[in-house]
């Protein structure tokens, strides 16, 4: 049984800093590229950011030069570093692997909110 359990969120000022972090657990992981996505209320799933098992990373145009995604293999975890953060940033945060089709069940994901 595979497991995703984000955290690190929180509630953070406009133009703050956060970190969020993915535990994965099951070894498939391992060897596929991993991602971060979120989710707004009334909008649907989007993709962030993702970096392969080689190490090759990819953003979405709207992250790009905000956003940092890095992976510990040691520690079987996938982290987000997120910097100027904006109040559409608000949102539930996940990760998954976009490579293993189909995705695996999707974790809790970790609530951000940008508020003053």
């Amino acid at each position: 049984q595979v497991q995703l359990v984000e955290s690190g969120g929180g509630l953070v000022q406009p133009g703050g800093s956060l970190r969020l972090s993915c535990a994965h657990s099951g070894s498939i992981f391992r060897i596929n590229a991993m991602a971060w996505y979120r989710q707004a209320p009334g909008k649907q799933r989007e993709f962030l950011a993702s970096e392969s098992s080689s190490g090759i990373r990819n953003y979405a145009d709207f992250v790009k030069g905000r956003f940092t995604i890095s992976r510990d293999y040691a520690k079987n975890t996938v982290y987000l570093e997120m910097s100027n953060l904006k109040s559409e940033d608000t949102a539930v945060y996940y990760c998954n692997s976009p490579s293993i089709r189909p995705m695996k069940p999707w974790g809790q994901g970790t609530q951000v909110t940008v508020s003053s």
